[in-house]
């Protein structure tokens, strides 16, 4: 099983920006698949979910309105896109399955994480 993020980056406070995330390895479809994030000294915390099977998610309070995910079933990747993003929305992002109501203690398969950062 492979996850592979990209399209982390430095963006001003109020900007957007849109991860993606490449699954390999496993049926796509039959796994929930989302975002966490980490900031360094503070514990992973999920950041928003998705059940590509019945399009079903789940959003951490903090990002709920300003983030949606998504996902490609056909291209096997997973979108979160980040709007109205805050500084204290910086933090490394990390794309993981199993996803399931944002518990790190659920998750089976992680990525190697993409650094966010929002300027103030």
């Amino acid at each position: 099983v492979q996850l592979v993020e990209s399209g982390g980056g430095l963006v001003q406070a109020g900007g957007s920006l849109r991860l993606s995330c490449a699954a390999s390895g496993f049926v796509f479809d039959e796994h929930t698949i989302g975002w966490f994030r980490q900031v360094p000294g503070k514990e992973r915390e999920g950041v928003s979910c998705i059940d590509s099977s019945d399009g079903s998610t789940y959003y951490t309070d903090d990002v709920k309105g300003r983030f949606t995910i998504s996902t490609d079933n056909a291209k096997k990747k997973v979108y979160l896109q980040m709007n109205g993003l805050k500084p204290e929305d910086t933090a490394v992002y990390y794309c993981a399955a199993e996803c399931l109501d944002g518990l790190v203690s659920a998750v089976d398969y992680w990525g190697q994480g993409t650094q966010v950062t929002v300027s103030s």
